[in-house]
């Protein structure tokens, strides 16, 4: 078994074996950011396959550090790339009547499994999943989600708290019926 760094090396020449070996070493996570930022697996295999490619093909500038972080931003930004060159095809995303509530009921995520919070996250509104999955999964500020999204500051803080106000309607209204059982 090959070492990250003999298979960045191997990559950095262009050897398919290492290319093939880092695919199947990362595949797998990388696949999971992928379905984080889209509505349905065509789309995240079309994200998935188009930040492989450029993994691949800026493998060179890599220098050191996390190499599963450098490859993680790489998913991060080809999904949110993806995003602007759709986003005249998702629904307008509406800015007014900001709902300053977060959810206080820590119950109902804990009772749930990581596959169905994944679930109830992914059935979030395009933008509020983008921001939530940004600052709550990725650990960005509001400030560089701005940048990235080319949206205000605040714009981000208000779909996060409608993001986490959703999300707890959603997780009440599931937790309601679990215990009607």
């Amino acid at each position: 078994m090959s070492s990250e760094e003999e298979i960045i090396e191997g990559c950095k020449k262009g050897k398919a074996s290492s290319q093939e070996k880092l695919y199947q070493t990362y595949s797998g996570r990388m696949m999971a950011v992928c379905t984080r930022y889209t509505r349905s697996r065509f789309e995240a295999e079309d994200v998935f396959h188009e930040a492989f490619v450029k993994v691949f093909q800026n493998i060179n500038a890599y220098n050191g550090g996390s190499f599963e972080g450098w490859m993680r931003r790489i998913f991060v930004n080809t999904a949110i790339n993806h995003y602007h060159k759709n986003r005249k095809y998702l629904d307008q995303l509406d800015y007014s009547a900001v709902e300053e509530k977060t959810p206080t009921d820590e119950d109902i995520i804990s009772s749930l499994s990581g596959q169905e919070l994944l679930e109830v996250i992914n059935q979030l509104p395009d933008g509020y999943k983008l921001i939530f999955n940004l600052y709550v999964v990725e650990g960005y500020n509001h400030r560089e989600i701005a940048e990235m999204l080319n949206i205000a500051e605040g714009t981000s803080k208000s779909q996060l708290a409608k993001a986490k106000s959703h999300l707890k309607r959603k997780l009440q209204k599931l937790s309601i019926s679990e215990n009607a059982d």
